[in-house]
């Protein structure tokens, strides 16, 4: 028979050994946000309304990407939540949303965030905070700070890196080649003239003329008709898709013949060089890193067609054909490689630490020859390119594929 006293100590003690193992249960959850036995939550604002909505299609891919992984077992036993709210590309509201996701929703990690000025909004935070801020949807160069945003990432070569690839290509051409940049005067446009002086170096000062323009202007006809007067043998159009149509019509127009390079981002058949008429589009030179579900050359591919039956049984209301789709898919893999090397460890530092640790990754539906690699000091997962012309009817890939100038 136990004495009062004796069943009191064991009351106790029973009570310290409760409290302790939820000490380190709470312990465990701090060291883990966004973590359970059973769970990953990950986090991302997209826009699903507002001026770029059409992009949102991207985060609506992921979802469907993460319900196949789901089905397919998780990662390390956890199912994936994937938690992403629009911000309708109002920096205000992507301020508001991220704060929620990381305060309340409490996600492990975010992904795939939208747009530059909406991430800008809240780098600063999200670092501050140690969290994960991994492949976002973005083209500047300044993703690739490491020393500044060491939790951040980008994910597609930059528009400064892209054009490294332009200069060395019309280099290879000619080794005397003079140079024109039309330039939206923001982050992006600006990464076109960084990465033409990167190549360039002194030269560019005598090598090199530039024309910027705002992104309300309504036409860049009186940019294109300055650089022509300065007689260079390369225009390179550094800006966004209405811009380099506008750019594609007007040299068009003036007879001018120069090698012409544009954005990727800018390079939609449908959005881009159908609207400006295909043959005034021939011979015009942008670049590629991802294939193309169109291209019947990659009609037998085993990458996309794993990526056709992914999106007939998982995404059936997304176009297949649709760019967007297929980069989505793209990031999508890479990260699940981040988080398959997590091995169980789901910790924020040992996931970034796993970003951090991609070597030579070959993704299906990349480009052969173009792969991801990453490390503490190298936030650019993808450095590589290969150039792709408009003949016929569409994009014609030619050469081999290009390395950026790693600077």
């Amino acid at each position: 028979m136990i004495s009062i006293n004796r069943r009191a100590w064991l009351t106790r003690a029973a009570g310290v050994g409760l409290a302790a193992v939820a000490g380190v249960r709470a312990s465990l959850a701090e060291d883990t946000p966004g973590v359970t036995a059973t769970e990953i939550r990950i986090g991302s604002t997209t826009s699903l309304s507002g001026p770029v909505s059409a992009l949102g299609v991207q985060a609506r891919c992921q979802e469907a990407y993460f319900k196949m992984l789901n089905e397919q077992g998780g990662i390390a036993g956890r199912q994936i939540k994937y938690i992403y709210y629009d911000d309708a590309f109002n920096p205000a509201k992507t301020v508001e949303q991220v704060r929620r996701l990381i305060e309340s929703d409490n996600v492990a990690f975010l992904f795939n965030m939208l747009g530059t000025a909406p991430n800008s909004s809240v780098v600063k935070y999200i670092n501050a905070a140690k969290v994960p801020h991994l492949f976002l949807s973005v083209n500047g160069d300044k993703w690739g700070d490491y020393k500044t945003y060491p939790w951040t990432m980008g994910f597609a070569p930059s528009a400064r890196t892209e054009a490294q690839v332009f200069v060395k290509y019309a280099l290879s051409q000619n080794k005397n080649a003079k140079f024109a940049v039309l330039y939206q005067n923001d982050d992006l446009g600006k990464d076109f003239v960084a990465g033409a002086k990167d190549v360039l170096g002194e030269r560019f000062a005598t090598a090199a003329v530039v024309a910027s323009h705002e992104v309300t202007d309504p036409t860049i006809d009186s940019q294109i008709v300055a650089l022509r007067g300065a007689n260079p043998d390369v225009l390179i159009s550094g800006t966004t898709a209405k811009f380099c149509a506008q750019s594609i019509r007007k040299i068009y127009e003036l007879g001018w013949k120069p090698m012409h390079f544009i954005a990727s981002g800018a390079a939609s058949i449908s959005s881009t060089i159908a609207p400006v008429g295909l043959d005034k589009s021939q011979g015009t030179i942008s670049s590629a890193y991802v294939k193309d579900v169109a291209d019947p050359a990659w009609a037998n591919d085993p990458g996309v067609k794993d990526f056709l039956a992914f999106m007939e049984k998982y995404f059936p209301d997304g176009n297949p054909k649709e760019g967007y789709n297929l980069y989505a898919y793209t990031v999508a893999q890479v990260l699940k490689i981040v988080l398959e090397q997590c091995k169980g460890n789901f910790s924020r530092d040992n996931i970034m630490a796993q970003a951090n640790n991609l070597k030579d990754i070959e993704v299906p539906t990349l480009l052969p020859g173009i792969r991801v690699n990453t490390s503490p000091t190298n936030h650019h997962p993808l450095q590589q390119l290969q150039l792709q012309r408009i003949e016929g009817p569409g994009w014609l890939r030619f050469g081999e594929v290009i390395q950026g100038a790693n600077f």
